[in-house]
């Protein structure tokens, strides 16, 4: 099953086949998982087309409500960049450095794999098991929330391997503060984060154990998909918007915001599940 929808002119049907994906829908979730394990899933440039071809996909997919995107085996969420996809690092003499053409022509990756960077904003969900490092952090910067497996580790390791890492700090930005971020990407290969580090620094909004992670983020990501889409959507548009504009450019919008995402028909559906006295089996957390 793919998540296109071939009547739709902005679907243009060129997911028949999926060589470094697995894609799952039920009852309003998409689970998509990065399928190449042998490489501790790091992305080549099939599977940047293919997550760029899958965020557009999704867009225009009403069926789906919430997303949840994950790792393929026990080793790695995903290890960034396949270093063995961007050719030889020897130096030609040329003195530029492999994927750029000029300082200002680089086919940054974040362009394909990072959801919000391809214009989805319905929920996505990670679910993080084995290591988390590098290019992953383009992905996991965008995701919404992220839910870890007991055993996942964070780490960025391009300066130790040469690079300065840029971009995938300031995703992180937006999930850890200041000073961890800046210890992550300069101790580089030499320290990994765990799960419970994550946790305690705001990166991990939980920590289950490795056989109930699925379960638990499916949990999450179906009770997300329950509520109405477009009140959904705009809360996650609003909060987005209130962490990258200013407090008070946020507040003028959300006027807006509000007005967009509100379905009479689902504001008038909740007011009647709640004067009828129903109430969710919530669980704590």
């Amino acid at each position: 099953m793919y998540p296109g929808r071939p009547g739709d002119p902005r679907y243009d049907g060129s997911m028949a086949e999926l060589e470094t994906l697995l894609y799952d829908e039920t009852d309003g979730v998409a689970v998509i998982t990065l399928n190449r394990p042998e490489a501790l899933n790091a992305f080549d440039p099939v599977m940047q087309r293919e997550l760029r071809e899958m965020w557009a996909a999704l867009r225009v997919n009403d069926d789906v409500r919430c997303v949840v995107i994950t790792g393929a085996g026990d080793r790695a969420f995903c290890t960034g960049i396949d270093r063995s996809s961007i050719g030889a690092f020897e130096d030609d003499g040329s003195g530029k450095l492999p994927g750029y053409n000029t300082p200002w022509d680089f086919d940054d990756p974040g362009k394909s794999v990072c959801p919000k960077a391809n214009d989805l904003w319905k929920p996505v969900i990670a679910a993080v098991n084995g290591m988390a490092c590098g290019g992953a952090f383009y992905i996991l910067g965008e995701v919404d929330f992220i839910i870890a497996s007991e055993t996942a580790t964070f780490f960025d390791p391009h300066v130790t391997y040469g690079m300065p890492a840029a971009f995938e700090p300031i995703f992180l930005l937006s999930k850890m503060p200041f000073q961890e971020v800046m210890r992550m990407s300069l101790l580089g290969a030499n320290e990994r984060m765990s799960a419970q580090r994550a946790y305690e620094v705001g990166l991990v909004s939980e920590v289950v154990p490795a056989a109930e992670l699925a379960g638990r983020t499916r949990w999450a990501a179906q009770a997300i998909a329950d509520q109405p889409a477009r009140a959904v959507q705009g809360t996650l548009r609003a909060t987005w918007m209130g962490l990258e504009l200013s407090r008070r450019q946020a507040l003028e919008h959300a006027f807006l915001v509000t007005h967009v995402g509100t379905s009479q028909a689902a504001l008038a559906e909740g007011q009647e599940r709640f004067s009828s006295g129903q109430r969710i089996d919530w669980r704590l957390r």
